[in-house]
């Protein structure tokens, strides 16, 4: 019986199944990296918003304090976005017939919430807690970055699970004093910028970081890298 297939179609079958594998293997590696870039996680990516509000006009500029508009992020697990009013305590008196501030004058009169884009977001079945973090010493720079030199607020770090975990870890890496938790100027202590706590100068971030997690009480790394601590 004469042979159907030559014996070229072997080697055929074998660069097939090859490439099969290699085509596959691209796909998923491409997908893992869109999932990671900013079309997926929007990080640095500066959101509309109804008014164009100005971080590093506010912050940098005039010197407010975080707290100021984030009223609940020192006890509970949302930062609090501002009420019109709050605005208004400062824009009753300056920019009052600023265009680009109408919206906020036209909030304050009608009683409606400006409608605000969402800039960090996390899934519904991730639990974030931003009183525990704060007191424990974690800066609002560590995950929001330089809120203060953004004219338009974007995202600063990704936000994805191995970025938090990183975190978690290894906290004395990144926690500070609780008095510097808002200053959006702190620096880590080096030998250049001696960070005082307690009394004492420190000039190396892991010492201060392993007595903040001794006086602040940090739970082991076993406990806070639980999935039941963020999944629950």
């Amino acid at each position: 019986m004469a042979q159907i297939f030559h014996r070229s179609a072997n080697s055929l079958a074998r660069l097939s199944i090859i490439g099969v594998v290699v085509i596959v293997s691209v796909l998923l590696w491409a997908a893992l990296e869109m999932q990671r870039s900013p079309y997926a996680t929007y990080q640095d990516v500066a959101q509309a918003q109804p008014v164009p509000f100005s971080h590093q006009h506010h912050v940098a500029g005039d010197g407010i304090d975080c707290r100021y508009c984030h009223t609940s992020v020192e006890n509970s697990s949302f930062a609090g976005i501002p009420p019109t009013k709050t605005c208004m305590n400062c824009h009753s008196r300056i920019w009052t017939n600023a265009p680009m501030l109408e919206p906020v004058r036209e909030s304050f009169r009608s009683g409606k919430s400006l409608m605000w884009t969402r800039v960090n977001y996390l899934p519904d079945f991730v639990y974030f807690d931003h009183s525990i973090h704060v007191n424990k010493g974690v800066g609002c720079a560590s995950c929001h970055g330089p809120v203060d030199k953004m004219p338009l607020t974007y995202e600063a770090n990704s936000l994805q699970m191995e970025w938090c975990l990183e975190c978690h870890r290894a906290p004395e890496k990144f926690l500070r004093p609780r008095d510097q938790v808002f200053n959006m100027a702190y620096q880590q202590p080096s030998s250049d910028n001696k960070v005082k706590f307690e009394g004492a100068e420190y000039t190396d971030q892991l010492a201060l970081g392993n007595e903040l997690k001794h006086r602040y009480n940090i739970r082991t790394v076993e406990d806070i890298t639980s999935c039941s601590t963020c999944h629950r």
